[in-house]
Parts: C-alpha cells; structure tokens; sequence
C-alpha cells in the first residue's frame, strides 16, 4: 500500500520558499510567505494552507486587478505548480469573494487548476455566491480542459474529501446535477470517475434521486455509461438498496447461504480473519449475486457498527455453488480507531444479511463499559459454524 504523503511532504518549508520566489518573479515580494516558511514545522497540512494564504493575502495587492495581474503571470512560468498552488487558490478565492469578483476569482481558478486541483478553493466561491459558482462551473462542463471540467464536478461534491461543507449543496444536492448530465458522457475517464464519486456523494443523501438519475442514464447509454453508474451506485449496493440493486441487475434470487465459518474465534491485531462460505442457487433460473460481507466493528461506546466490503459478484446456474474463501486485515489505519471486543462478520447477498458470526479481536484495549448492550436486541446468538438458510434474495 502507497503511504500517504505526511503535510511536510506536501507543503514543506522549501515549497513555500519557491512560492515566494515565484511570486516576486511575477511582480510581488512575498516577505510575509518567505517568513511563515520557517514557522510550518508541527502544523498540519490545512493548518499549513492556511498560514500560507493569508502571507500571500498579506503581501499580495489589496486591488483586485493588482492582485489578479500577479497570478496571471506566475501562470506564465511552465514550472509553476504543485502544492503551492493550493493556499495559492484559498487566497484567490478569499480576494475575489471580499472584492465582489467572483466570476474574474474564477476564471483565474479555472487557469490554475491544471497546475493543482483548485477543487478545495472552489469551496470558498461556493460559499460566497452558490448560485453564480454553479452557473461558471455549468460552463466550464464545455472548456477543452478535462482539468476545468472535472473541476466542474469534484468541487460541487457534497462531500467534497478534504473539502469543507457547503451546506446549500447538502441541502439541495439536485442543484449541480446539470453539471453531471453534462458530464456524463465525457471523453476522459478522470472527468467521468469524478461524476460517479459526485453521484454517489448524493446518494447519501437522497438515494431516489440518484437511481432515477442513474435509471434515466441506464436507458440512454454511453459505451462508459454502465461502468460510470456502477461506480456511482456503490454506496446503495453495500446498503442493500432494492432500487440500485435491481438497476444492475442483482434481483430476487432463491438462495442457500451457508456460513461464514471462521477459521478461529479470535483474531490478533495486527493480523487476519479468515472465513469461509458458500452460496447456492436454488431456483429455477440463473442468479446473479452481487456477494459482499459487513465486518461489525466495537465503538469506543461498546456497541458494533458494520461496515460492507465487497467480496464478489457471480451469476450462478440452477444448482450451481459458489465457494468463498476471505481474508480481512485487521491492522492499523488512518481512517478508524480499532478496539477489543466481540465483533462479528455476515455475508450479505443481493443486500440481504446471513449468518452473523462473532468473533473476539485481542491485542488492544477494550471499549468504554455501556449500558447500552454491544449488539441491539434482537441480535443473532454467537455461532462459529452457522447453518445454512434458503431464503428469497
């Protein structure tokens, strides 16, 4: 696995020298930016971004002419780029909200996003005037830039990775769809991988619309159209949702579920739980499965939360088997606290559970005690080898 850069890496002293150095190339001593260089060391990457924004702010022109004069030309040397480029955008965007030049803030943003995604300082103009951002970013779904056209569509994510909340676009995600019906069929596969994480941003928060977004794509396909929605549909699938499911074709299918069955009822961190499992079509016709499985992870509280991951998806004939073998790590990562505990795993087929299964991670300490139970009421009994079940999938 691919270590994920330290802010250091990013956005280091020597970074923020050239930033500098560039700046007072292109007309504008940066003191204020050449000073914070030396004052980055503990300071997180968006703590970082910061400092160096509000250096540039400082010592760029007040004017916005002045100002914006000095970016375009920075833009003129080939070699400016990279991570300097985001405080960069932040400043840009902060300057062209506080001097009422949104549209010229963004056609400047549009010029420096080929240099480093301006996607995060798209946030910014989305928070000062959502409906003239929306109205550029629509336009710029027709720029020969795949750079200004993914732009379009990753900075409008409402869940934008990294990216700070825009609450009119959580609160009505329907507003950028435009720009993702302009790209849905675009030449470049960075612009369409980014429309498929938009859509699936969305439906987190209003699945409907997306599958009768993705149903209304489906009917009118592009040769990428299906490889997109799947993409685009991930969340719902994982979540079982019978709209996003039937949309690729994972409907009801009589089914005979046996396992998971683990290899050991405990697991150390640091190392793996293997199971087992083995899936059967019962019905008359062929299935196809979309076979995933949730990991129920302890809380801190003591309580279990599942998680879906994908395992596989097999079209099986009448009286075919599919036999299942699985390894999941259980090792340290940046995006979940591990704790000890009873946890369990349950496959899940065409979105529908079988066979929860617990098992013990040792090796870390426990969850806070809670009066609340680790499991809800109602919770499958403690089962190594748990018996086969046929049920409608």
């Amino acid at each position: 696995m691919v270590p994920v850069p330290t802010a250091a890496e990013l956005l280091s002293p020597t970074t923020v020298l050239d930033l500098a150095e560039r700046l007072r190339l292109a007309g504008a001593p940066c003191p204020r930016v050449a000073e914070v260089a030396g004052a980055l060391d503990g300071v997180a990457l968006a703590g970082r971004t910061r400092l160096v924004a509000d250096a540039v702010l400082a010592d760029l022109p007040e004017d916005w002419s002045a100002f914006e004069a000095v970016l375009l030309a920075a833009l003129t040397d080939p070699g400016f780029g990279g991570w300097a480029v985001w405080p960069l955008s932040e400043a840009l965007a902060a300057r062209a909200a506080s001097t009422d030049r949104v549209r010229e803030g963004l056609a400047v943003l549009a010029a420096l996003t080929g240099r480093l995604t301006g996607e995060f300082a798209l946030r910014a103009f989305l928070l000062a005037d959502l409906g003239t951002t929306l109205e550029v970013a629509l336009a710029w779904t027709a720029s020969p830039d795949e750079h200004v056209r993914r732009l379009a569509s990753e900075g409008t994510r409402p869940f934008l990775p990294w990216g700070r909340r825009v609450p009119g676009l959580t609160a009505e995600p329907a507003r950028a769809l435009p720009i993702l019906e302009a790209l849905r069929a675009d030449g470049s596969e960075y612009v369409r991988r980014s429309v498929a994480n938009h859509l699936n941003d969305v439906s987190r928060l209003a699945p409907e619309l997306v599958v009768d977004v993705a149903g209304r794509w489906l009917a009118d396909p592009a040769p990428t159209t299906p490889r997109l929605v799947r993409h685009a549909l991930r969340t719902l699938v994982k979540r079982g949702d019978p709209g996003a499911l039937g949309l690729l074709g994972y409907g009801a299918a009589e089914v005979e579920v046996g396992g998971p069955v683990l290899a050991g009822t405990q697991v150390r961190f640091g190392g793996e739980l293997e199971f087992t499992a083995e899936v059967v079509n019962r019905g008359r016709e062929a299935a196809r499965l979309a076979i995933d499985y949730a990991v129920h992870y302890v809380k801190a509280d003591g309580s279990r939360t599942p998680k879906v991951f994908k395992l596989t998806t097999r079209v099986l004939e009448p009286g075919e088997r599919a036999l299942l073998t699985k390894r999941h790590p259980f090792r340290e990562i940046t995006t979940r606290r591990h704790h000890a505990g009873t946890h369990a795993v349950e496959l899940q087929v065409n979105g529908v559970r079988h066979g929860l299964t617990e098992f013990d991670l040792t090796g870390l300490p426990g969850p806070r005690a809670t009066t609340r139970g680790a499991e809800p009421r109602g919770a499958a009994p403690r089962a190594t080898e748990p018996k086969a079940e046929v049920t409608r999938t």
